[in-house]
């Protein structure tokens, strides 16, 4: 019996993304998705991921003393690789722990049962430089020295560049979860003092999900050839030699994606990193520009935010409800997001993806009436 095939036919709506990923993509780029079937294993499509390879490097402005290596999975799966393949026995890590994803650094290690320090900072602040610095010299067997660029639960800001430093002086492996800043913020891993660095496709760079990457030193993972390996999937090296030698990612790739990726990527180099990162903070302006007009306050200063994630503080109303506010939106086309902070009612406005200005603000204007519709007086009280 031979299946006969059904044309399909559906005509997509522009969704308004306001959480922390995935985010709203172009028509280009969900067009790209549209291939004709292919096995992973072909030089055609070979051809594909080595380009998404060298083009990872290239958005932080590495060279060819850095690599790029391919997972098909979410963004903390990559967290995984990075703990479970940079530390060698005997030796530990040192989270610099603000957030809900510093912690789960925390939580990888002690999966693995690997040695870690689980320095406990303010979620609504940075660290304190001279502690880290001197948790470094106190403890020279630290391998490897873990946080998040961007705590995407608050949007806090981590001093990156710094701690980097600190690292590299006492001989540590800087590792930093910039799985929401990568693509978007402007970085370059060798001013910034990056060993590693770490996201997916469907954040700053605008794919869609599926596929999560490590861009580090190919020195240091070189070192780790000889380490005791402590998972069979999610191993920095075993992935990185298959492809160095087939020029082919290990294990079957999410084929479809990497297409969306290669298509992103196109876009991401020709609006150009500073054009990109200014989209991105006109559209903070009017964020802070519309919060100010209903009242809102967000939980972290401004000189302690990306810009890209807005954390805010439910208002003291009993007619706010997030879930109903949530479904008025997500009926008319946008979609906001819960907090991530344990002891405070907050929600999250994220300025990621393709959106410009004009999105965030009609995004607002549909809150307000989402707002009015359910009672809540504005401005807010607190």
């Amino acid at each position: 019996m031979v299946l006969k095939e059904q044309k399909v036919s559906k005509t997509v709506k522009r969704t308004i993304l306001l959480n922390p990923g995935p985010s709203t993509t172009t028509e280009t780029v969900k067009a790209s998705l549209i291939q004709d079937d292919i096995c992973h294993r072909e030089e055609e499509f070979a051809q594909i991921v080595r380009g998404i390879c060298d083009d990872l490097v290239k958005v932080v402005h590495g060279k060819s003393d850095y690599s790029a290596v391919l997972f098909a999975g979410s963004g903390t799966i990559i967290i995984d690789v990075a703990l479970n393949s940079l530390v060698p026995d005997g030796k530990k890590v040192l989270v610099l722990n603000n957030g809900a994803y510093s912690q789960r650094g925390v939580d990888v290690c002690k999966y693995f049962r690997i040695p870690v320090i689980d320095m406990k900072i303010d979620i609504l602040d940075t660290p304190d430089l001279a502690l880290v610095e001197k948790t470094l010299k106190e403890n020279p067997d630290i391998a490897v020295v873990f946080t998040a660029h961007q705590e995407t639960g608050t949007g806090l800001l981590n001093p990156i560049r710094e701690i980097g430093a600190l690292s590299r002086k006492y001989k540590a492996i800087f590792v930093t979860d910039s799985t929401s800043t990568y693509g978007v913020m402007p970085m370059n891993v060798y001013d910034d003092n990056i060993d590693f660095c770490m996201a997916s496709s469907q954040k700053g760079l605008n794919a869609f999900t599926g596929l999560s990457f490590i861009v580090g030193k190919t020195s240091e993972i070189e070192k780790t050839k000889d380490y005791q390996a402590r998972s069979y999937y999610t191993n920095l090296w075993r992935q990185y030699d298959f492809f160095k030698k087939n020029k082919q990612m290990h294990f079957t790739p999410p084929v479809q994606i990497m297409y969306s990726l290669a298509q992103a990527l196109k876009e991401h180099f020709a609006e150009g990193e500073q054009a990109k990162w200014k989209r991105f903070r006109d559209g903070y302006k009017v964020i802070r520009e519309e919060m100010a007009k209903l009242g809102f306050k967000d939980i972290l200063p401004e000189d302690k935010q990306t810009g890209l994630v807005v954390g805010i503080l439910n208002p003291k109303d009993p007619n706010f409800d997030f879930n109903k506010i949530h479904d008025y939106l997500y009926e008319k086309g946008v979609t906001i997001y819960p907090g991530k902070i344990a002891d405070l009612e907050t929600f999250r406005v994220c300025n990621l993806g393709s959106l410009g200005p004009d999105d965030i603000r009609d995004a607002f204007k549909v809150l307000t009436d989402a707002l009015k519709a359910c009672g809540v007086a504005l401005p807010v009280k607190y």
